[in-house]
């Protein structure tokens, strides 16, 4: 059974390809349904099996070249774990994150809100506990739940918070939070079933107003009210049911998901003069369905999510609180190919719709889009990346180049730029005075 349960664990992950949701400026957070997992990473040194800590200590370092140039980013990170057997059937796992950022110690060009927020950073990763018996697995306590494996932004991937404080350009697993869940696993044949609760959820982190990458622009006559987080109780819980199997090839699943939006909808009103912004959290059904098929150099892959109360930002200035409720379906496929020399090609397609468009939203009725990445390794262990996301709608697009080079075992180096384009309204323009060039060193053990 274990043989089983790891194989058909196997092929779920086997496929990766891109995507994107394009939204405009209205509730540009509500993105679990249009990005999805990391990008590439560089090969890493073959996991060690002995117990003990493991983990890795890394320095980052951002200049943002607009005017002025600054400093956004001078991290250094560590990140610890263990895991171990408790006795027949129990395993266990705790993780912890602990960061110091020097960038908002050098300088004044950020608000003190902003350098409080991001000066420091602790907080636990994984801690949880399995029990596996016969056909049956269960994990207890602060997990990653992953239901989307597009590569590069978040579509089916729903139930992990994300820290959005440097929006989607750090790896993808350093921006999920965890949750603290239970959830059961079924294996049987070909099937799996899972079985998710989380009575206490978590939330996106989108830092403070005046922040590098904060989703809301900041002006005299903008003010922004502290964000309300949902009351931890019956209502706000979150659960769900997810259904998968593999036939000739062919991995399928659909699963639905009730829960108090990870992501944040801003609330309007008007103090006089002043518009006044606050970020809230709906609650939503989303309804949703992956495939992968793998026909040997080409992988296809697809991701689909229709939901239902989610609210969306509109430019009426009658409206009592400036958004509109919308149910939306996003869409997104996307191919893989292996190609000579240790290289892949990526490319994608995607799509939001709303069912019950309203004629003073920023975005079209229809949002769509493309990306492509090219990925190629090359001699003495370097290796080459870039990736192009763009909108079909309109100029606004994200092109982040980026080499690594793993230069003795256990250490990398990573060298690149995230470059932004597009009109302030835009999912990628509203950053194209952040556009920077970045550098990271880690060591794993």
């Amino acid at each position: 059974m274990t043989v089983l349960k790891s194989a058909h664990r196997l092929t779920i992950i086997a496929a990766s390809c891109l995507a994107l949701g394009a939204n405009a400026a209205d509730n540009l957070l509500s993105r679990d349904a249009l990005f999805g997992d990391d990008l590439p990473t560089v090969s890493a040194p073959a996991k060690d099996t002995s117990p003990g800590i493991k983990g890795f200590v890394q320095f980052e370092a951002a200049r943002t070249t607009s005017n002025p140039e600054h400093w956004s980013k001078l991290r250094t990170r560590a990140e610890l774990g263990s895991s171990g057997k408790l006795g027949d059937g129990f395993k266990w796992k705790l993780g912890a994150r602990l960061g110091y950022d020097a960038a908002y110690s050098i300088n004044d060009y950020y608000p003190a809100d902003v350098e409080r927020n991001q000066r420091y950073n602790v907080e636990l990763r994984e801690n949880y506990l399995d029990y596996s018996t016969g056909n049956w697995d269960f994990r207890f306590g602060k997990q990653h739940v992953v239901w989307g494996e597009m590569v590069g932004l978040f579509f089916a991937d729903v139930v992990s918070a994300r820290d959005l404080r440097e929006f989607i350009l750090p790896e993808f697993d350093q921006m999920r939070t965890p949750q603290w869940a239970a959830r059961a696993e079924y294996f049987a044949d070909d099937f799996h079933a899972e079985l998710l609760w989380i009575p206490v959820a978590s939330y996106d982190n989108i830092g403070k107003p005046g922040s590098e990458f904060y989703p809301m622009p900041t002006a005299q006559n903008v003010r922004y009210l502290p964000e309300t987080r949902p009351e931890r109780n019956a209502d706000n819980m979150n659960y769900g049911l997810r259904l998968s199997t593999l036939k000739n090839g062919w991995d399928i699943s659909g699963f639905y998901y009730r829960s108090t939006d990870i992501s944040q909808t801003f609330y309007r009103q008007f103090d006089g003069p002043t518009i006044v912004y606050q970020a809230r959290h709906d609650r939503i059904h989303q309804y949703g369905s992956t495939l992968s098929k793998d026909f040997g150099d080409v992988v296809l892959k697809a991701e689909g999510v229709y939901t239902t109360g989610r609210s969306f930002s509109v430019q009426d200035l009658a409206d009592s609180d400036g958004v509109v409720r919308q149910n939306t379906l996003d869409w997104a496929i996307g191919l893989d190919f292996t190609l000579p020399a240790e290289s892949r090609f990526n490319a994608q397609l995607f799509q939001r719709r709303y069912s019950n468009y309203n004629a003073t939203q920023i975005p079209d009725k229809e949002e769509n889009g493309y990306s492509l990445l090219f990925n190629s390794k090359f001699i003495n262990n370097w290796e080459a990346q870039a990736i192009f996301i763009s909108s079909f709608n309109r100029n606004d697009w994200l092109l982040r180049p980026r080499l690594a080079w793993n230069f003795e075992r256990n250490w990398r180096l990573l060298v690149g730029a995230d470059i932004f384009k597009g009109p302030p309204s835009g999912l990628f323009g509203r950053y194209d005075q952040q556009d920077r060039i970045y550098s990271e060193v880690r060591y794993s053990f």
